[in-house]
């Protein structure tokens, strides 16, 4: 893979963190905006949370594999829960100024 192990490591965690809402959304069979529509059911919601999990780690192993034997992922850890982070900002950031996600009754 042409990216460095940093950059796959936050990208997981952007993905991993992505999955958990999408996940949680299918598990209540409640509704939820997914990039197939605003208004998506669980079903939809599922897949594309499990897409997301499993994209997050898969690009984790490349990095487990790229430190090599000798040394764990644990040196990318900052740039996995940067990714995190980073998506956690986002989502609070988005749905406080465009309610985006969460409709209000």
């Amino acid at each position: 893979m042409g990216s460095s192990p940093n950059a796959r490591a936050f990208t997981a965690g952007l993905l991993v963190s992505n999955s958990a809402p999408h996940l949680g959304t299918a598990v209540t069979g409640r509704r939820h905006l997914t990039p197939f529509g605003r208004n998506s059911g669980p079903m939809v919601n599922l897949v594309w949370g499990l897409v997301n999990l499993t994209g997050g780690l898969l690009l984790l192993r490349t990095v487990v594999q790229a430190e090599g034997t000798d040394q764990k992922w644990y040196s990318r850890l900052v740039a996995f829960e940067g990714g995190c982070a980073a998506f956690a900002m986002w989502m609070a950031v988005t749905e406080k100024a465009l309610s985006m996600i969460h409709t209000r009754d």
